[in-house]
Protein backbone atom coordinates (compact mmCIF):
# COMPACT_ATOMS: atom_id res chain seq x y z
CA UNK A 1 0.00 0.00 0.00
CA UNK A 2 1.27 3.49 -0.70
CA UNK A 3 1.96 5.94 1.66
CA UNK A 4 -0.27 8.32 0.17
CA UNK A 5 -3.03 5.52 0.70
CA UNK A 6 -2.20 4.95 4.24
CA UNK A 7 -2.76 8.12 5.57
CA UNK A 8 -6.11 8.24 3.69
CA UNK A 9 -6.91 4.74 5.47
CA UNK A 10 -5.82 6.61 8.53
CA UNK A 11 -7.89 9.76 8.16
CA UNK A 12 -4.80 12.07 7.93
CA UNK A 13 -4.43 15.10 5.69
CA UNK A 14 -0.61 16.45 5.90
CA UNK A 15 -0.63 20.00 6.45
CA UNK A 16 0.76 22.35 5.15
CA UNK A 17 5.06 22.29 6.67
CA UNK A 18 5.16 24.98 9.06
CA UNK A 19 7.62 27.73 8.10
CA UNK A 20 10.65 28.14 10.62
CA UNK A 21 10.44 30.88 13.00
CA UNK A 22 14.05 31.56 13.95
CA UNK A 23 17.46 31.11 12.47
CA UNK A 24 17.38 27.66 11.07
CA UNK A 25 16.18 25.43 7.97
CA UNK A 26 13.42 22.89 8.62
CA UNK A 27 14.80 20.18 6.78
CA UNK A 28 18.44 19.18 5.50
CA UNK A 29 19.58 16.61 3.18
CA UNK A 30 22.76 15.28 3.57
CA UNK A 31 23.90 11.31 2.30
CA UNK A 32 20.60 10.12 1.74
CA UNK A 33 19.79 11.29 5.21
CA UNK A 34 16.72 13.90 5.51
CA UNK A 35 17.44 15.99 9.09
CA UNK A 36 13.70 17.01 10.00
CA UNK A 37 13.81 20.01 12.88
CA UNK A 38 12.09 19.57 15.68
CA UNK A 39 7.94 19.37 14.87
CA UNK A 40 5.94 21.11 17.48
CA UNK A 41 1.90 20.91 17.98
CA UNK A 42 1.24 23.24 15.64
CA UNK A 43 -2.56 22.86 13.87
CA UNK A 44 -3.93 25.27 11.35
CA UNK A 45 -0.95 27.88 12.24
CA UNK A 46 -1.90 27.76 16.28
CA UNK A 47 -0.22 25.60 19.08
CA UNK A 48 -2.18 22.99 20.41
CA UNK A 49 -1.67 21.13 24.18
CA UNK A 50 -0.25 24.24 26.05
CA UNK A 51 1.27 23.24 28.86
CA UNK A 52 3.08 20.46 31.21
CA UNK A 53 2.79 17.23 31.35
CA UNK A 54 2.19 15.57 35.08
CA UNK A 55 0.65 18.95 35.86
CA UNK A 56 -1.75 20.49 33.08
CA UNK A 57 -1.61 17.42 30.85
CA UNK A 58 -1.96 13.77 31.55
CA UNK A 59 -0.54 10.71 29.54
CA UNK A 60 -2.55 10.37 26.59
CA UNK A 61 -2.96 13.85 26.06
CA UNK A 62 0.53 13.94 25.94
CA UNK A 63 0.42 11.08 23.31
CA UNK A 64 -2.20 12.93 20.63
CA UNK A 65 0.19 15.88 21.27
CA UNK A 66 3.43 13.82 20.46
CA UNK A 67 0.70 12.59 17.58
CA UNK A 68 0.44 15.67 16.13
CA UNK A 69 4.44 16.26 15.92
CA UNK A 70 4.40 13.00 14.11
CA UNK A 71 1.96 14.57 11.18
CA UNK A 72 4.24 17.83 11.23
CA UNK A 73 7.45 15.94 10.55
CA UNK A 74 5.73 13.65 7.90
CA UNK A 75 4.80 16.99 6.18
CA UNK A 76 7.96 18.41 6.57
CA UNK A 77 9.44 15.16 5.34
CA UNK A 78 7.44 15.32 1.98
CA UNK A 79 8.39 19.05 1.37
CA UNK A 80 11.98 17.57 1.49
CA UNK A 81 10.95 15.05 -0.90
CA UNK A 82 9.04 16.99 -3.12
CA UNK A 83 6.30 15.36 -2.65
CA UNK A 84 7.26 11.77 -3.29
CA UNK A 85 7.07 9.96 0.06
CA UNK A 86 7.84 6.52 -1.18
CA UNK A 87 11.93 7.68 -1.41
CA UNK A 88 11.67 6.79 2.43
CA UNK A 89 13.57 4.07 2.89
CA UNK A 90 13.30 4.48 6.83
CA UNK A 91 12.70 6.19 9.64
CA UNK A 92 16.04 5.97 11.77
CA UNK A 93 15.54 8.25 14.54
CA UNK A 94 12.82 10.36 16.66
CA UNK A 95 13.94 12.78 19.33
CA UNK A 96 11.46 13.97 21.52
CA UNK A 97 11.20 16.40 23.84
CA UNK A 98 8.06 16.82 27.16
CA UNK A 99 7.76 19.50 28.69
CA UNK A 100 6.70 18.32 31.89
CA UNK A 101 6.84 18.64 35.88
CA UNK A 102 9.10 17.67 38.21
CA UNK A 103 9.15 14.08 38.87
CA UNK A 104 7.42 12.85 35.68
CA UNK A 105 8.94 9.79 34.45
CA UNK A 106 6.55 8.60 31.82
CA UNK A 107 8.45 10.52 28.54
CA UNK A 108 8.70 7.40 26.40
CA UNK A 109 4.76 6.56 26.80
CA UNK A 110 4.31 10.12 25.78
CA UNK A 111 6.44 9.29 22.65
CA UNK A 112 5.41 6.71 22.02
CA UNK A 113 2.33 8.91 19.53
CA UNK A 114 5.17 10.00 17.36
CA UNK A 115 6.59 6.38 17.21
CA UNK A 116 3.25 4.50 17.26
CA UNK A 117 2.18 6.95 14.27
CA UNK A 118 5.26 6.30 12.06
CA UNK A 119 5.12 2.85 12.20
CA UNK A 120 1.45 3.11 11.47
CA UNK A 121 2.27 5.28 8.23
CA UNK A 122 5.09 3.62 6.82
CA UNK A 123 4.75 -0.12 8.25
CA UNK A 124 8.48 -1.81 8.84
CA UNK A 125 9.73 1.63 7.39
CA UNK A 126 8.57 3.14 10.34
CA UNK A 127 10.37 1.16 12.81
CA UNK A 128 13.56 3.43 14.73
CA UNK A 129 15.44 4.05 17.44
CA UNK A 130 14.49 6.77 19.76
CA UNK A 131 15.11 8.82 22.96
CA UNK A 132 12.51 10.49 24.87
CA UNK A 133 13.52 13.44 27.20
CA UNK A 134 11.86 15.77 29.70
CA UNK A 135 12.28 20.03 29.81
CA UNK A 136 10.94 22.81 31.50
CA UNK A 137 9.64 24.30 28.83
CA UNK A 138 9.04 24.11 25.07
CA UNK A 139 8.49 27.04 22.26
CA UNK A 140 5.13 28.81 22.33
CA UNK A 141 4.00 26.87 25.86
CA UNK A 142 3.87 23.80 24.02
CA UNK A 143 3.87 20.15 25.65
CA UNK A 144 5.67 18.29 23.37
CA UNK A 145 8.31 18.71 20.44
CA UNK A 146 9.79 15.54 17.76
CA UNK A 147 12.72 15.88 15.65
CA UNK A 148 13.50 12.90 13.14
CA UNK A 149 15.94 10.97 11.09
CA UNK A 150 15.21 9.41 7.49
CA UNK A 151 16.61 7.34 5.03
CA UNK A 152 15.91 8.07 1.54
CA UNK A 153 16.39 6.45 -1.82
Amino acid sequence: MSVAARLQELGIVLPEAAAPVANYVPWVIDNGLVFVSGQITLQDGKPQYLGTLGADLDVETGRAAARLCAINLIAQLRNALEGDLERLRRVVRLGGFVACAPGFTAHPQVINGASDLMVEVFGDRGRHARSAVGCASLPLGVSVEVEGIFAIA
